[in-house]
């Protein structure tokens, strides 16, 4: 066995297979760095959906609400109140707030809003939902 040999097989044989301090601090990194982009996504994603979710309610019941007046023979500019559309929904019940908004029936002429009571995306704390954004 020549000195090049000996030295390799001794470095090798000196040579742990256990991860270094260094290599599992790497690793930490990494995942923390993934954790800083994938974090705010997911909540964006969760407000687009919270959003999105108010929308389906206020179109939903704007429907209802045309049904009430058909059925009930009343005019566009009649009100109707939770209580009146409540037989009209699945359940019987008007449905329930997302993230806490309040829902304003207005006329059957006019489209449903929600007031929301915390920001979601672009909609301000205390802000008007509609059907159409």
């Amino acid at each position: 066995m020549n000195l090049s040999s000996r030295l390799r097989a001794a470095r090798l044989a000196g040579r742990s297979s256990a991860f270094a301090l260094v290599e599992i601090m790497i690793v930490v990194l990494i995942i923390g760095l993934l954790a800083m982009i994938a974090i705010p996504n997911v909540k964006r994603a969760l407000e687009r959906a919270r959003l999105q979710a108010i929308r389906v309610n206020l179109r939903t019941i704007d429907s209802v609400k045309t049904q009430w007046a058909a059925e009930n023979k009343k005019g566009g500019n009649e009100t109707p109140t939770e209580a009146d559309l409540a037989p009209f929904f699945q359940g019987s019940k008007f449905p329930t707030a997302v993230v806490g908004e309040t829902y304003q029936i207005n006329n059957v002429d006019s489209a449903p809003t929600a007031i929301t009571q915390s920001k979601l995306l672009d909609v301000p704390a205390g802000g008007t939902i509609t059907m159409d954004e």
